[in-house]
């Protein structure tokens, strides 16, 4: 499996809860996201012990600060082997290009994306910042920003996907959370995304969580996801 499209998000409080669930998966079907919870309790180390274990990692740290400062961090993170980090495109093209630049001193480099609008923000709450224009034309113009200075991708919504992905180009990463196979429990949400439809509207990775770390069967839930999608894995 050269490219698993599914990334499996690694919501815990403490390291020992994670990697009793990473122990259930394949390596070869899916990649891991660390997020800033399980990163503040368990550090670098966890990461690197993840890295020499054979997983793919997606540090999600959403580095946002002053160009030296996301430059010196993102390099810091690369030197851990990551597969790819983000940080905020709201911090400007001066910010991303310096963090591309640190991240590229890399013989491999890691996947460098930038986050748009974050999902708890609504129109009223962009507003309240000095964000005029709306969700989705300020997601598509940080998303055109993000691109312009170099960096490989964003985090989007799968609805958002047709349209950057018609706007942006094959190439650009689409990386989608918020996705929930058909068979799983809605949580109260009344619109969910199937892990196909995300792939169909053009998204490049999906982030999944409770549907598979809640499930009696990891794996098995891991693996429904995969056949699902397999068609685009590559």
């Amino acid at each position: 499996m050269n490219d698993p499209k599914i990334i499996v998000a690694l919501d815990y409080p403490d390291a020992a809860s994670a990697l009793a669930l990473v122990a259930k998966l394949d390596p070869q079907l899916c990649r891991l996201k660390v997020g800033k919870e399980l990163f503040t309790v368990a550090g670098a180390g966890l990461v690197s012990q993840l890295v020499d274990q054979g997983h793919s990692v997606f540090l999600d740290l959403k580095f946002h600060d002053i160009p030296s400062t996301v430059a010196k961090a993102c390099e810091a993170a690369s030197k851990l082997g990551v597969w790819m980090l983000n940080v905020h495109a709201s911090g400007g093209s001066a910010m991303m290009m310096a963090a591309q630049e640190a991240v590229n001193k890399l013989a491999q480099p890691p996947l460098l994306i930038a986050v748009t609008v974050l999902t708890s923000m609504d129109e009223p709450a962009l507003v309240e910042i000095g964000m005029s224009g709306g969700v989705q034309a300020t997601a598509m113009r940080l998303a055109y920003l993000a691109k312009r200075s170099g960096l490989d991708g964003v985090v989007c919504s799968a609805q958002e996907a047709p349209l950057l992905r018609r706007e942006l180009g094959a190439d650009f990463k689409l990386v989608t959370p918020g996705i929930r196979p058909a068979d799983s429990s809605l949580d109260d949400q009344s619109r969910v995304v199937t892990p196909l439809m995300a792939m169909q509207n053009g998204a490049s990775y999906l982030v999944i969580g409770r549907p598979i770390t809640q499930a009696a069967n990891p794996l098995a839930a891991l693996q429904r996801i995969h056949q699902e999608i397999k068609h685009y894995e590559n």
